[in-house]
């Protein structure tokens, strides 16, 4: 069996980019993905934009072409899966990487199709694939979503929409001017002053004049066939009438996945352990690249500032043979 100088878990943006430095090099690999070229992107909302401009969201010098200052998803799909295409990148699509281990130095990885060995391993799975549960009672109704792609399934429905992220300012705002009446439950007393500059205004402006009922300082605590049950600021126990829940309430990295691969998770945040000048983890030639490299603070990593980690790690690898 080939061993290979690099095996790439995931394909998105990052991934991409491990792949593309990895081929500059002359390094034999393979990029293995569980769904389609950018899985994660393509599970987006269908008309989300980005909060950075396109030159933000380049890898590998190549241009992104956005008539847009902001691109949405779309363009960021023709992008990222027309330099897949383009540069011919080595990748095995809808084939999930099961269990990776380590004898004599080498990497051994079964996957849901094969088995490969490689010198060093790549983790670049980001971490839009786990939702992050409430543990409530009736979360796993079919009435709950706790992804968001398009507003007309809930046109003239009674929507809850939980958080007060950018998803769920977005799929508030797109379902409540397609019909729906929406309440949100938002644990904070405010929105998120993480919410994009040019919507926070839409949704703050929308809840005052009373079009969209918000409910801050708030818990759910029971999603019912046809109610939900929270409690308000106040303590009080309240009952209202409902079709859809919509939990935007985040998402989680793998972490068993992480940890059954030998990498050490450490905090309350499960951050896992890694060299920030190599990207390489507590295992010797595994690394991480992108955002799972967070932990449960998704919200340090993006594209524009983890574009750098295929550089550092290929760059580690070559300087180590």
């Amino acid at each position: 069996m080939e061993i290979l100088d690099i095996l790439i878990v995931g394909s998105g943006p990052i991934g991409l980019n491990c792949a593309l430095e990895a081929k500059h090099n002359n390094l034999s690999y393979v990029i293995i993905e569980k769904g389609t070229i950018v899985n994660s992107l393509y599970h987006y909302p269908l008309y989300m934009r980005f909060f950075s401009t396109a030159d933000k969201l380049e890898i590998a010098g190549i241009p992104f072409i956005s008539a847009a200052p902001k691109p949405g998803r779309q363009e960021a799909l023709e992008y990222y899966q027309g330099i897949a295409r383009q540069k011919e990148i080595n990748i095995n699509l809808y084939e999930k990487v099961l269990h990776i281990t380590k004898k004599d130095g080498i990497f051994e990885i079964e996957t849901t199709k094969s088995k490969y060995r490689a010198k060093n391993v790549v983790i670049s799975t980001g971490f839009y694939d786990i939702p992050n549960l409430m543990d409530i009672p009736g979360e796993h109704l079919p009435k709950v979503k706790h992804y968001y792609t398009e507003p007309y399934p809930y046109a003239r429905q009674k929507v809850v929409v939980v958080g007060s992220s950018n998803s769920s300012v977005d799929a508030a705002l797109e379902t409540y001017r397609k019909g729906a009446e929406v309440t949100m439950i938002i644990r904070h007393s405010e929105i998120s002053g993480n919410v994009k500059y040019w919507v926070k205004p839409d949704i703050e402006n929308r809840i005052a004049e009373g079009s969209i009922k918000a409910h801050f300082n708030a818990q759910l605590l029971e999603i019912r066939e046809h109610s939900v049950i929270f409690k308000n600021e106040k303590g009080e126990i309240i009952e209202i009438e409902n079709d859809f829940v919509l939990a935007m309430t985040g998402y989680l990295p793998d972490f068993d996945f992480l940890k059954n691969s030998g990498i050490e998770l450490q905090g309350d945040c499960l951050n896992p352990l890694y060299d920030p000048e190599t990207m390489e983890t507590n295992v010797k030639n595994l690394y991480l690249a992108g955002v799972v490299c967070g932990g449960k603070d998704t919200h340090l990593w993006f594209i524009e500032n983890s574009r750098i980690h295929a550089e550092m790690i290929v760059q580690h690898i070559v300087s180590s043979k």
